[in-house]
C-alpha cells in the first residue's frame, strides 16, 4: 500500500494522475468526475450544504466513537471504565443520525447522493456492534441500502462485509 500512497492505508484509488486516499475525498472525486450530475446536489443549491456535511460528518464525527467501540473492545476488561463514555457518545451521535433520517428516504433530497454512500458505514458498524436497536431510522434506512441492486450486485461480485 505504500507504494500507492505514503500513508500505506486503504481506501485508497488511483485515478489518471491523482492517488487520493480519504472514503469522503474519494466519494467526491468520483461523483464530480464521473457521477454527469447525479449523486450530488447542485452546487450552490439549498441541499449541497447539508450534502457536504454529511459527507465529511461520518468520518469526522460519527466514526470517532465506533472505531473506540471497537478498539476498546478489545482491552476487555481493561477497557471497562471507558464504556459509559463511548456509550453516551454513540448514543449522542447514532441519535442525531437517526433523527435526521426520520420520514426520509435518504439523507439529503429524494434521490441516493454520495452522502449515503459515505454514511453507510456508519450504519454497518453500528449494525456489526448491535447497536441500531434504539434506531429504527438508521436501521430502516440501512435496511434500504442493502436492499439497492447495485448493493447486491457489489456483494454478490466482491462478498460481504468482513469486520474481523
Amino acid at each position: 500500500m505504500k507504494a500507492v500512497h505514503p500513508l500505506g492505508k486503504s481506501p485508497v484509488i488511483t485515478d489518471g494522475d491523482a492517488t487520493i486516499a480519504e472514503s469522503g475525498a474519494i466519494v467526491d472525486h468520483i461523483i464530480r468526475r464521473y457521477g454527469k450530475g447525479a449523486m450530488m446536489p447542485a452546487p450552490g443549491s439549498a441541499d449541497f450544504e447539508a450534502y457536504n456535511e454529511w459527507l465529511h460528518y461520518s468520518e469526522g464525527s460519527a466514526m470517532l466513537p465506533l472505531m473506540l467501540n471497537l478498539y476498546v473492545g478489545r482491552l476487555k476488561e481493561a477497557g471497562a471504565p471507558l464504556h459509559p463514555r463511548i456509550d453516551s457518545e454513540l448514543a449522542n451521535h447514532l441519535g442525531y443520525v437517526d433523527g435526521a433520517l426520520k420520514g426520509r428516504e435518504f439523507f439529503v433530497g429524494p434521490s441516493l447522493t454520495g452522502a449515503d454512500i459515505q454514511m453507510s458505514f456508519v450504519g454497518e458498524m453500528a449494525k456489526v456492534f448491535d447497536k441500531l436497536g434504539p434506531y429504527p431510522n438508521l436501521a430502516a434506512w440501512l435496511a434500504r441500502m442493502h436492499a439497492r441492486p447495485a448493493f447486491q450486485r457489489s456483494v454478490a461480485e466482491g462478498g460481504p462485509y468482513r469486520f474481523a
